[in-house]
């Protein structure tokens, strides 16, 4: 009995120095809460998706939060302000993944590209932001029609050369590579410049602009593919961890950078079984460190099954003045899905040794 007695202790005692040194372990989850959320959508069904923040150029207060929603009868993009409010909305098909690049030519001007993938005719859509009206503008130059049945989608910009490029996946795990450009004309064309072939079923992405890298979750395994970003790089990718369902639970849907310096910041996944977020290093190997969720709140609910996700680092005004995590949630307690955010100093200080916070590095520049 006395034996069993000492192991029982042993092992309190090893769970409770993991638990207050920041060691990895199933119970170790740290918990943060949303501020908050946007309005919810018309449709009461699984429509709403992926966010991307789009930060103004010269009043962060006026910033964005743009997301997807792919109801049927009223599918497109939705636009909302800093307190949750939608201000401006898309009338395009089912709008399913959505990015945002900077300082994209186009027409002899300088703007903000937003693309999302159209999942019933299988095209990109691409939009300019209007930042005097606060909305989108659409500058598709034709109907870009992709090789694939569309699914997932992201952006990547090369910031040495300047040349911005959409990637779209499937079901199959198919990826296409798309160059974007001006037609001549003031709108944005593509031409398929990379195909990619992965093992199974894609959807989140994310590119690292600066080191370069492509990011896929392959959402049954629970893993992350790592990619050369540039359509040079070729097609053979490596896995984020060795070991197959390590820290991550399928689906494996949402994924993010934040950018805390040129080399420096965070990879985040959105686990999406065990309704958690995963943070691993930006750079070298993507070395994890640990986990979070966004549970309930005194007046805002938590998240969970949440499919896509986006971080800013900068300052946002007073609300959001050391930055924004913000995730979609597949459940929301007081009516249809919405966006739900949380200040990112929150997030950061949860960890111990606390996440990196730099507002001042600033994404506009690249």
């Amino acid at each position: 009995m006395t034996k069993y007695l000492i192991k029982i202790i042993v092992f309190l005692l090893i769970y409770t120095y993991s638990c207050t040194n920041g060691e990895d372990n199933k119970f170790n989850i740290k918990h943060v809460y949303a501020t908050m959320e946007t309005e919810p959508v018309a449709s009461f069904d699984d429509t709403v998706d992926d966010p991307c923040i789009w930060v103004h150029p010269t009043d962060p207060s006026l910033s964005l939060i743009i997301g997807t929603d792919k109801d049927e009868n009223s599918a497109g993009l939705r636009v909302y302000d800093l307190s949750g409010n939608q201000i401006y909305e898309t009338e395009i098909e089912k709008a399913n993944n959505v990015d945002i690049r900077y300082g994209f030519k186009l027409g002899g001007d300088t703007v903000d590209i937003v693309t999302t993938g159209e999942r019933t005719s299988n095209t990109l859509g691409v939009f300019k932001i209007d930042s005097d009206n606060r909305s989108l503008v659409n500058v598709a130059a034709r109907e870009i029609i992709v090789g694939i049945t569309v699914y997932g989608s992201c952006m990547y910009k090369n910031v040495y050369t300047g040349e911005v490029y959409a990637i779209v996946n499937d079901k199959e795990g198919n990826v296409e590579q798309y160059k974007l450009f001006d037609n001549g004309s003031g709108l944005v064309d593509a031409s398929l410049v990379r195909t990619l072939k992965l093992p199974g079923k894609l959807e989140g992405c994310v590119a690292d602009d600066l080191l370069g890298y492509l990011y896929i979750g392959e959402e049954d395994k629970g893993i992350i593919w790592k990619y050369g970003a540039n359509p040079s790089d070729g097609d053979i990718g490596s896995l984020v961890e060795d070991e197959i369902g390590t820290h991550l639970t399928a689906d494996v849907e949402g994924l993010t950078i934040y950018y805390s310096g040129d080399s420096t910041g965070y990879l985040i996944a959105s686990s999406q079984g065990d309704n958690t977020y995963a943070v691993y290093k930006r750079e070298g190997e993507n070395s994890y460190i640990g986990k979070f969720a966004i549970v309930d709140g005194n007046n805002i609910d938590g998240t969970s099954e949440t499919d896509g996700i986006d971080v800013c680092n900068m300052y946002l005004g007073a609300n959001f003045s050391q930055g924004i995590f913000v995730v979609q949630d597949g459940k929301n307690d007081v009516g249809n899905q919405n966006f739900k955010a949380v200040p990112w100093e929150n997030i950061a200080s949860a960890f111990n040794p606390s996440l990196d916070i730099n507002p001042n590095w600033d994404l506009r520049k690249y």
